[in-house]
C-alpha cells in the first residue's frame, strides 16, 4: 500500500469562543461584588474607559460654587495693632517672674490634634485578650513566653490545638512550667479557654460555679455519650440517682459554652446585596434590576478622537488604543447583556412561580433549569450561570435564584410537588410534635402520605439532614 498527500477541501461547523464571548461569560457568572471588583481593576488599567459623570452633578456642583462666591459677606472694620505700650503694667513683676528658676513651657506653634477619621476601630482578638491578662500577674519572661505560646496555639472555639510537649519542645521549658502556667490561662476569662477538650471545658467552667465533685461532674466525665443520645434512664442508672436529679444536671451542662472562644472571632458578617428587586404594587409584580453602585461606563472621548486622526501615530501606539478600546467596548456590552439576561431570566421564574410570590412557600412548584432555557430561548449552562450566587428580593424574603428550581415529588392525587415545599412540611410536622415523644421518619412519611405526599423514610431522613433537624431521639425532651 503506497502512502502519498493529496489536498481534500472539507466544510465544517465548530463553535470558536471569541475574546468577546469569553468576557460575556466570565462576568455572567460573576457575583456582584465580584463584578464591581472586575470593573474597578478595568478602569485602572484600560485608560480608553471611565466612569460617566452626570451632567446634572455638574451643573449642581458648579450652581454651589457660583452661590458661594456670590454671597454678600457683612461690613467689616479694619483690624490695626496697638503698638503703644500700656502704662499699667507691673513690668519688674513680670520680668522677676520670666527670669525664674522655676520651669516654663512655651508653645511655640499649635499642635495638629490627630484625625480620628484615619483610625479603623478593631475588635480584641482572643491571643490579645488572653496576653492581657497573663501580664495582669505580673510573670517573668520565661512564664510570658510560655503564655504566649499556649494563646499563639488556641483554635477559633478556644480550644488548646498543641499538646504539652509540643509547648514544651517549642518553650525550652520543663513540663511542670508549662502545665502550671496552663493551669493559669484555664483561670482566664472566658471560662472554659485553653481546654484540650470538651469534657474538660466543661469542668472547668463547672469548677468556676462551684459544682466540683457533684452530679454534674460526674456526667461530664462518664457519661458524656449518653449525654449526647439523650439517654437519661441509662445516666440514672449508672450513677444511682434520681431521674429528676439527672435531668436538673443536664440543664445545667446545657447552660456551660462548649465553644468559650467564639465571642472573639474575626469572622465579619458578609451581608447580602440582591441583584434583582421584585416588588408588588398593586396587584402586579415589578422586576427591577439593581445598578445602584454600578459605575456607568464609557468610552474616553480623547481616544476616541484622536484615533479617527491618527496620522500622527504610530502604528504600535495605534495598535495599543484599538485594543483597548475595544476591551472597553466588550465590557460595556458584556455588563449590559449580563443585566439584561439576568432581568430575563427573573421574569421568567416570576412567570413559573407566581403562585409561591402570593401565597408562599406552600405553592413553590417545581422546576427545572430547561423549563426557563426554553422559555427565553437559551441554553441551560447560561441558565446555571445566571442563577449561581445570584440573590433576588422578594416579597417573600430574599433567596439565590437556585432556590426556585426544585425537584419534582409525587402525589398520590394532583400534580408533583417541589421538594422545598415538601421539606416545609416535614420542619411544620416536627414543629408540632410532642417533645417527649417526637416523631420517628417512618411515623413523618406516614403523616406525609395521609397528606398526599408519597415519600419514602429514607427521604425524609435526607430532607431533615439538609434542614439540619436532628433525629427522633435527639429530639426528646424530658
Amino acid at each position: 500500500m503506497a502512502l502519498e498527500l493529496r489536498q481534500q477541501l472539507k466544510l465544517t461547523q465548530q463553535l470558536i469562543m471569541t475574546p468577546q464571548l469569553q468576557m460575556a461569560i466570565k462576568l455572567l457568572q460573576l457575583t456582584r461584588l465580584e463584578l464591581l471588583s472586575a470593573i474597578n481593576q478595568e478602569l485602572e488599567e484600560n485608560p480608553t474607559l471611565e466612569e460617566e459623570i452626570h451632567e446634572a452633578d455638574v451643573d449642581e456642583y458648579l450652581d454651589e460654587q457660583t452661590e458661594s462666591k456670590a454671597v454678600d459677606l457683612p461690613d467689616t472694620k479694619e483690624v490695626r495693632i496697638e503698638e503703644k505700650i500700656r502704662d499699667d503694667i507691673d513690668w519688674s513683676n513680670y520680668i522677676d517672674e520670666y527670669s525664674s528658676s522655676g520651669r516654663v513651657h512655651f508653645e511655640t506653634e499649635k499642635k495638629e490634634s490627630p484625625n480620628f477619621e484615619l483610625f479603623v476601630a478593631r475588635d480584641k482578638s482572643l491571643r490579645e485578650h488572653l496576653l492581657w491578662q497573663l501580664l495582669m500577674t505580673s510573670p517573668t519572661e520565661e512564664e510570658e513566653k510560655i503564655g504566649s505560646i499556649i494563646a499563639g496555639n488556641l483554635k477559633k472555639d478556644g480550644y488548646l490545638d498543641a499538646s504539652v510537649e509540643d509547648i514544651v519542645q517549642m518553650s525550652g521549658v520543663n513540663a511542670k512550667k508549662v502545665e502550671e502556667i496552663l493551669s493559669l490561662m484555664q483561670t482566664f476569662d472566658p471560662i472554659g479557654i485553653c481546654a484540650r477538650n470538651l469534657s474538660e471545658c466543661l469542668l472547668i467552667q463547672a469548677k468556676h460555679f462551684d459544682l466540683d465533685n457533684t452530679i454534674v461532674t460526674q456526667i461530664i466525665k462518664q457519661h458524656l455519650n449518653h449525654l449526647e443520645n439523650k439517654n437519661y434512664k441509662a445516666i440514672a442508672k449508672s450513677l444511682k440517682a434520681n431521674i429528676e436529679d439527672v435531668i436538673a444536671a443536664i440543664n445545667v451542662i446545657k447552660n456551660l459554652e462548649p465553644r468559650p472562644g467564639r465571642q472573639f472571632t474575626d469572622e465579619q458578617p458578609q451581608y447580602i446585596n440582591p441583584d434583582v428587586f421584585v416588588y408588588k404594587v398593586e396587584d402586579e409584580f415589578i422586576i427591577w434590576v439593581n445598578d445602584d453602585g454600578m459605575p456607568k461606563l464609557h468610552i474616553n472621548n480623547f481616544y476616541r478622537n484622536a484615533i479617527r486622526n491618527s496620522k500622527k501615530f504610530s502604528n504600535e501606539a495605534k495598535n495599543y488604543v484599538q485594543e483597548k478600546m475595544r476591551s472597553a467596548t466588550w465590557l460595556i456590552r458584556s455588563i449590559h447583556q449580563r443585566q439584561k439576561t439576568i432581568y430575563r431570566v427573573m421574569e421568567s421564574i416570576l412567570k413559573f412561580q407566581l403562585a409561591f410570590f402570593e401565597k408562599g412557600i406552600s405553592y413553590l412548584k417545581p422546576m427545572v433549569l430547561r423549563d426557563v432555557a426554553e422559555d427565553i430561548g437559551m441554553h441551560e449552562s447560561t441558565i446555571s450561570r445566571v442563577t449561581t450566587n445570584k440573590y433576588a428580593h422578594t416579597p417573600r424574603g430574599i433567596f439565590e435564584l437556585k432556590y426556585f428550581f426544585n425537584s419534582s415529588i409525587q402525589r398520590f392525587h394532583g400534580e408533583a410537588m417541589a421538594s422545598a415545599s415538601v421539606q416545609d412540611k416535614i420542619r411544620q410536622i416536627i414543629e408540632s410534635e410532642d417533645k417527649k415523644k417526637p416523631y420517628s421518619d417512618d411515623k413523618i412519611s406516614e403523616l406525609l402520605k395521609e397528606n398526599n405526599i408519597s415519600i419514602a423514610r429514607r427521604t425524609v431522613a435526607k430532607y431533615r439532614e439538609i434542614m439540619g433537624i436532628l433525629p427522633s431521639n435527639k429530639r426528646k425532651q424530658f
